[in-house]
């Protein structure tokens, strides 16, 4: 069982309604944990401005990145 905690974590964008400017359909997102966030729907992610901000979850699917893949989406903040 994976530890959400101890990894970064990573969404596709799948709707950008009431968001054009900040979120990309298709574009892969950096999850930023936040259990409040989740308690209310919503997921912090670091969108198009290269800040952390709350979105609702049901805009993004989970995915799992190879690990080279993973390291380089990381360092691209």
């Amino acid at each position: 069982m994976q530890s959400a905690h101890s990894e970064t974590r990573f969404v596709i964008c799948i709707s950008n309604k009431d968001y054009p400017a900040s979120l990309e359909v298709r574009k892969i997102y950096q999850v930023v944990p936040d259990a409040n966030a989740a308690k209310h729907r919503m997921i912090r992610v670091i969108d198009e401005s290269n800040e952390d901000y709350l979105y609702p979850s049901s805009y993004f699917v989970p995915i799992e990145l190879p690990q080279a893949a993973e390291s380089v989406f990381s360092l691209a903040n």
